[in-house]
Order: structure tokens, then C-alpha cells, then sequence
């Protein structure tokens, strides 16, 4: 699996506009979200791509959802239809690397309906703390084979098949093959 890169242009000059809106210095920011200053330098010129842990930190840092966070990209409408370019549309990484989370759902569907384009690569794990109460998942496998755990409930799902578990609880998503793995991920959340 090639490495997917976070887009620079759309998340490094969005860091530092939320840092300095916020009035806060790269000292400031680091004691506050637990990501270094040297990491937030490297992320704010585009230098480091950020995992999905660090995005999390930073954004409950500066107070905004991750989408919002990652979500402030570039979109051309033609029409009716809005387009953004493929190099602008967020991915978040996993901290072991091997997670990519490609953000399809509009901003205003978050706290809803989120849907991913996920891509595990083999021995990839994307582990996931419960989200709120009677949040589901719903995982179609396009490639590969993912195992997926939900509480204590484990099951593998192959090429076309469908997983639909509880979120609420403590979560696991496993690339055990040897080939890589891609997967519409699907989050409905309560109402």
C-alpha cells in the first residue's frame, strides 16, 4: 500500500489559522493537545502527516470536531453538483500508519451519518473507543478481508460481505491477510 498523505495545503495552513485565532502559541498548543511543538512546526508546513490520534489531540485542543477540522477543504461547485478535487478530500491515518480514512460525508452530516472509504494494509488495526450511545457501524469489505470486533463479538467479513455492529462500545477494525483491504465504513449516530 502506497503511504497516504493528509493534504498539506489543506491542513497545515488550517492548523495554524485555528491556533492563531485562538491567540495560541506553539508552546501553548503543545502543552494543551500533547503533540510537540516540533511535530505541530513540521504539520503547520505541510512537512509531517498527522495521525489519526494527533488529529484527535489537536482538535480537541482548539475545540472543534475532527471533520471541522480536517473538513475545511477546497469544493468547486458547477451547477448543481459540487466537486472536490481528489487531492482534497481529508484522509486521517491510524497511528500505526497502515489505516487510511478517507472522509467522503459532507461537514453537514457530522454527528449523523459519516461515511469513510477505508484502506487497511496487512497487519493495519484502526481501534476504536465507544462512540456515543446507539452509534452503529456499518463495514462493506470491496477488497481483502477485515475482522472486525465489537465488544467481546468478533466476526472475519470477505469481499462483498457486510458488517453491522454496535459502536458503543469499544471496536476493532483487522487486516490479519496478506493483501490489502478497502471497505465503505458507514457511522450512523442517534439522533
Amino acid at each position: 500500500m502506497t503511504k497516504a498523505r493528509m493534504s498539506p495545503p489543506a491542513i497545515g495552513p488550517l492548523l495554524q489559522k485555528l491556533r492563531k485565532e485562538r491567540s495560541l502559541t506553539l508552546d501553548k498548543l503543545a502543552a494543551a493537545s500533547g503533540v510537540s511543538r516540533s511535530m505541530l512546526s513540521q504539520i503547520e508546513r505541510g512537512e509531517a502527516n498527522p495521525t489519526l490520534a494527533t488529529v484527535w489531540h489537536l482538535s480537541q485542543a482548539l475545540g472543534v470536531e475532527i471533520v471541522d477540522f480536517v473538513g475545511g477543504q477546497s469544493a468547486e461547485r458547477r451547477s448543481n453538483i459540487e466537486v472536490t478535487a481528489a487531492s482534497f478530500v481529508p484522509e486521517i491515518r491510524s497511528d500505526d500508519g497502515k489505516c487510511v480514512m478517507r472522509i467522503l460525508s459532507p461537514a453537514n452530516e457530522v454527528g449523523r451519518t459519516e461515511l469513510y472509504l477505508l484502506k487497511v494494509a496487512p497487519g493495519g488495526t484502526l481501534q476504536s473507543s465507544a462512540h456515543a450511545r446507539g452509534a452503529f457501524e456499518h463495514l462493506s469489505v470491496l477488497e481483502g478481508e477485515l475482522v472486525i470486533g465489537s465488544g467481546d463479538a468478533m466476526a472475519v467479513i470477505g469481499v462483498g460481505g457486510i458488517a453491522r455492529y454496535p459502536a458503543d462500545v469499544p471496536h476493532v477494525i483487522r487486516n490479519t491477510g496478506i493483501a490489502d483491504a478497502q471497505a465503505l465504513l458507514v457511522v450512523t449516530l442517534p439522533a
